[in-house]
């Protein structure tokens, strides 16, 4: 069975949760492991889906950024009740081209922007009033000009080799339809629930 790109299926699922008011529909748990295999996971925001992957935007000296360096393969996992439908994708994790971190990096909110500097991500923190008091300075010390992208942030995407449609059916007998890339494409089969 040969279908279309499960992607553009998951960029549709997702705009539906959006329209039925779904808190955080971009929400997607981002499993990780390192070189040895001691698995990770955390909840990132998904921000976009092309025709390869999903894009996520982190601190690359963070856990998962360090993680993913080490060990590119990872998976996400989308759930949105509303809907009874969850989404998972696999494959290996390749950072975006500084231009796409640049331009997604200035269309965030101010704090967001001095958060990105003020935090080191992952590490041990004295106090939260310590970071909150870096993040201050740094408001100030960029008071009246644009902040830039730190040079230790920037943009993921998760180029998908497989991609899981699930959605709930009634007494368990729920819809699996999981789709492989190959050279040539997608191909898909059903799976028993």
């Amino acid at each position: 069975m040969t279908g279309g790109n499960p992607l553009e299926t998951l960029a549709q699922w997702l705009e539906e949760a959006r329209q039925r008011g779904m808190s955080e529909p971009e929400a997607m748990a981002l499993a990780t492991a390192t070189s040895a295999g001691v698995p990770s996971v955390r909840i990132v925001l998904c921000r976009g889906i092309d025709a390869d992957g999903i894009r996520f935007f982190t601190n690359y000296e963070s856990r998962k950024g360090r993680e993913l360096e080490a060990n590119p393969p990872a998976a996400a996992n989308f759930f949105w009740p509303v809907l009874d439908r969850q989404v998972r994708v696999e494959g290996r994790a390749e950072r975006l081209p500084a231009a796409d971190s640049d331009a997604y990096f200035d269309h965030r909110p101010r704090g967001h922007q001095i958060s990105a500097w003020a935090s080191a991500q992952s590490r041990p923190l004295s106090s939260l009033d310590s970071l909150k008091n870096r993040a201050a300075e740094l408001t100030s010390e960029h008071e009246g000009r644009p902040v830039p992208r730190p040079p230790y942030w920037g943009g993921y995407r998760l180029r998908a080799s497989t991609v899981e449609l699930w959605t709930k059916g009634v007494d368990r007998l729920h819809e699996r339809l999981l789709f492989e890339r190959s050279a040539v494409g997608w191909t898909c089969v059903r799976l028993a629930p």
